[in-house]
This record gives structure tokens, C-alpha cells and sequence, in this order.
């Protein structure tokens, strides 16, 4: 790894620290990773997650993972929920693991011959936090059975 990328990504992770700093957002920094950790009270689940600048990669990441696991006679279902609702999203994307059924949000950012905004990095964390709060309870309902795969159908084409 270059020293010009890593400058870079230490500037870009203090961009996203004083970000959250001005906006008086609890975290945890864990600096030698570029990594912040943090939550939001969602509507059903609270919405935990990271932020992570990858130096490799010159991209900010913010990843959520769902706080359950898909139960083995539901995951075809949520994958078809999940390719629905990738379908209609602007930015980010639902990543899902059918072996174990674990599902996370992600929405990266690059920042390779730029400079990122506290704006920007606000509107990432807000457009994710939002994203997974629409949907995390849709699809804990779909994996226990409480609604099924064509209601979710038929409310992602209504909305």
C-alpha cells in the first residue's frame, strides 16, 4: 500500500470523524482500521453499523448487518425479497448469504482523485440508516413467516 493512499485515507477518515463529531454522534474509533462503530434506533431493530475507509480500495463503506439469520425453509423467499427491493434502490445494495442466511446493507463511496464532503459522508450514513429501516423488519417478517414473498411483492410495486 502506497503512503499517498494511506494519507489519504487517514484525511478521508477524519473528514467522516468530524462529520459525526459536529453532528454530536456517538461512536467508537478504531483508528488503526479506519473504522467507526455505531447505531441508530430504528422503527423495529436498532440499526447497527460501520464506516470504514479501505485504503486499498480509496472507498468508504458503510455496512449493516441485519440482527438475524434467515431461518433454512425461508432463504429463497428473502432472495427474491432482496432482489426486489435491490431492484428499486438508488444507492446501495443488500447483500445476502444463502449458505447461513445472514443478510447486510452496504453503500460505498469513492474517493479515489477527490475529496469526500462531511455532506456527502452524512448522506451516506442517513440514505443506508433509512434503507435498512424500511426494510429489515419486511424481511424479518418474510423469514418467520408473517408475511409472504407476494405481499412483499405487491408492496415494493405499489411503492
Amino acid at each position: 500500500m502506497s503512503e499517498v493512499n494511506m494519507v489519504k485515507a487517514k484525511e478521508t477518515y477524519a473528514t467522516l470523524c468530524k462529520m459525526l463529531d459536529n453532528r454530536d454522534w456517538h461512536y467508537d474509533k478504531m483508528e488503526d482500521d479506519l473504522v467507526i462503530k455505531s447505531g441508530i434506533k430504528g422503527d423495529d431493530f436498532p440499526i447497527e453499523f460501520i464506516m470504514r475507509v479501505n485504503a486499498r480500495n480509496e472507498v468508504v463503506s458503510f455496512i449493516s448487518w441485519m440482527p438475524f439469520n434467515v431461518d433454512e425453509s425461508k432463504r429463497i423467499d428473502i432472495a427474491l425479497a432482496i432482489c426486489a427491493a435491490n431492484y428499486g434502490l438508488v444507492d446501495g445494495s443488500f447483500d445476502y448469504d444463502l449458505s447461513d442466511g445472514s443478510i447486510l446493507f452496504r453503500l460505498t463511496s469513492s474517493y479515489k482523485n477527490t475529496v469526500l464532503s462531511e455532506d456527502l459522508l452524512e448522506y451516506m450514513l442517513m440514505v443506508s440508516a433509512t434503507t435498512v429501516d424500511e426494510y429489515n423488519d419486511k424481511f424479518f417478517m418474510i423469514s418467520k413467516g408473517m408475511m409472504t414473498i407476494q405481499q412483499f411483492l405487491e408492496a415494493e410495486q405499489n411503492s
